[in-house]
């Protein structure tokens, strides 16, 4: 099991480099130190050797999903609470070239300093990562010399084979090399698996544990992603897999690591919780340990056994760095780096050479803002040379609109679901006229359409291929099956019951002539009112079957919708993303195409407190 140091010079870099200095914004730290433990530095802290004690620098990011660029919009800002009280938007934050920098530069004076990741690394990425099917993403992490990585779900967004491409390199099995006379040479960092088991043998599909190693010191690390990762990826991607408790999971490796005289354990968990605040720097140990987050690793982290020093999080795109107790009472750090490569964590772990464990009362924790200066010119030049072959396509137009459509928030409908479902249904009836409806689930709508103009300078309402695929980039296919009223009302009730989606519904965006009321003043299934379901105007019938078009991901199954999983007479059709582009050059061939509104679904809200 490549956990030794020997393994770990293979893996890795033989040398740091050094970048020109990144401004740095830190704030929000969390520290439960002893007097004297350690003396504050450039970050907060500084690595203090004596005889007994070393401290190591930990520094983690999560939820990269390959943003190479510097991510604009939303998804390159964060809010930050000032000393009144008062929140502060930060325009411009985040990535690849700025990460980069900011790493190197804060590694600078720290020579036992360590770089982790908590997943989804890859996946949902932008087309300059995605179109290369990840291997630009793997290329920088390489670069920016990361150590090691949990997986998380969106690691399996191409399947366990192409996650194993990803650790082990090699040439894509469908479209190759990207460059002549240059095979993919893959991570030289570990992805870490501990609880994706072959659900035949029982045994992880990548390595469980790493353990980093210098001077004598060892750090062990453990990787686990979200216990329900099968329900938010396509199955036949994870076909053969199972996905085990994240807490026994862990428990389990760091008894392993104990036994093999690794007693400083950090866990690396793909889930996360919510902190009370969208503030990165909100201080969520305000009120006593945990106070302030909420969320799945909340019950995780209070089961993971003490022996684990260290638990750095992510899914849920929050930043915090908090404590909550572990099954000892005693607090623990806990922390997550929002997304995108915004903000990186900075910890210092006390390590002590006589327990060869680290001192938790002397743990801090900080997470620091990506701020875009300095960028490091080796990822400038990455950016660079894979730009040059994405840009042609990602700038080439597809449609035209007349207005912006927003992606779906919260339980309404949305005029991005809606325009996303007619596409798919346009696209069923080509193939099949006997289509009656479609579906799309809006987690699988990444991002809104902005009329107007990108950088590019396509004009204002023209709708790029980039811009399309950042709203789907997950190559999903347009599925056709059949199912009864009965079912397809069941498939309306799943949207708001069942261990997934009663207590956060994940309301499905219907094509044109499909209306119901949802009514959020009931619970469980009687919340979709079900004699509202009208179907081009008429009741649904329960004996009648019903022609309906999903992507492969619900057509799976995913996110729930298990009833989908029992469709009959299945076709399996085009990418989702040719369907839309399809539908969005035909119909705006002549003028503008009207974006639909999002009154499909009634939603009856309780009244406000």
């Amino acid at each position: 099991m490549p956990t030794t140091s020997q393994n770990q010079h293979r893996r890795r870099r033989t040398h740091r480099l050094l970048a020109a200095v990144a401004g740095l914004t830190t704030v929000g730290a969390l520290a439960v130190a002893l007097p004297g433990t350690a003396s504050a530095g450039q970050n907060g802290h500084s690595d203090k050797q004596s005889g007994r004690y070393q401290d190591i620098q930990l520094l983690s990011f999560n939820d990269f999903h390959g943003n190479l660029e510097a991510p604009t919009g939303s998804s390159g800002r964060l809010t930050e609470i000032q000393p009144d009280g008062s929140v502060k938007t930060i325009e411009g934050v985040g990535g690849v070239e700025y990460l980069a920098g900011s790493l190197r530069t804060a590694r600078q004076g720290h020579p036992y300093s360590i770089t982790a990741a908590a997943g989804d690394l890859i996946g949902g990425s932008p087309l300059i990562s995605a179109l290369f099917h990840d291997e630009p993403t793997i290329e920088a992490m390489n670069a920016l010399d990361l150590d090691v990585t949990g997986v998380g779900n969106h690691e399996f967004d191409e399947g366990a084979a192409e996650l194993k491409r990803m650790q082990d390199g090699g040439c894509h099995p469908k479209d190759g090399c990207y460059a002549e006379g240059r095979t993919f040479e893959g991570a030289q960092f570990p992805y870490l698996a501990a609880n994706v088991v072959d659900e035949k043998t029982g045994k992880p599909m990548l390595d469980p544990t790493f353990v980093w190693e210098k001077d004598g010191i060892k750090v062990g690390f453990i990787g686990v992603t979200l216990e329900g990762t099968a329900d938010i990826v396509t199955a036949d991607g994870v076909k053969g897999l199972k996905f085990l408790d994240e807490t026994e999971t862990i428990n389990k490796y760091a008894r392993q690591l104990q036994k093999r005289g690794v007693k400083s354990i950090v866990a690396l968990i793909h889930e996360g919780g919510a902190p009370a605040s969208d503030a990165y720097n909100y201080g969520c140990d305000g009120n006593g340990p945990g106070t302030g987050i909420s969320g799945p690793i909340v019950d995780i982290a209070k089961g993971v056994d003490a022996k684990v020093d260290a638990l750095v999080t992510g899914h849920t795109h929050a930043a915090y760095a908090c404590t909550i107790p572990d099954p000892e009472g005693k607090p623990r750090t806990v922390t997550s780096a929002a997304s995108f490569g915004r903000l990186y964590t900075d910890t210092t772990l006390t390590y002590d050479r006589r327990t060869r464990d680290i001192v938790r009362t002397s743990v801090k924790s900080a997470n620091h803002v990506v701020v875009r200066k300095d960028p490091a010119g080796d990822m400038t030049d990455l950016i660079a040379r894979y730009k040059a072959i994405s840009s042609p396509i990602e700038n080439r137009p597809i449609g035209w609109i007349a207005a912006g459509a927003a992606a779906p928030s919260g339980p309404d409908d949305s005029p991005l679901g809606n325009l996303i479902a007619d596409a798919q249904l346009a696209y069923a009836k080509s193939v099949d006229p006997s289509a009656d409806l479609a579906l799309m689930n809006p987690g699988g709508v990444r991002d809104s359409l902005v009329y107007a103009s990108s950088p590019a300078g396509e004009g204002d309402g023209v709708v790029t291929y980039g811009e399309a695929f950042r709203v789907q980039p997950f190559g999903n296919t347009v599925n056709l099956l059949d199912l009864t009223g009965a079912q397809l009302l069941t498939v309306l009730q799943q949207q708001v019951t069942g261990p997934k989606n009663e207590g956060s519904p994940k309301v499905l965006q219907p094509s044109s002539g499909l209306s119901y009321t949802l009514d959020l003043t009931k619970t469980g299934a009687d919340r979709v009112v079900a004699d509202s379901v009208r179907l081009n105007g008429a009741p649904l019938d329960p004996a009648a079957t019903y022609r309906v078009a999903v992507n492969s991901f619900l057509a799976g199954g995913g996110d729930g919708f298990g009833e989908l999983a029992k469709g009959t007479n299945r076709l399996v059709g085009v990418d989702d993303l040719l369907a839309f582009e399809t539908y969005l050059r035909t119909s705006s061939a002549s003028a503008p195409l009207p974006v639909p509104a999002a009154d499909r679904i009634n939603v009856v809200y309780p009244p406000k407190p």
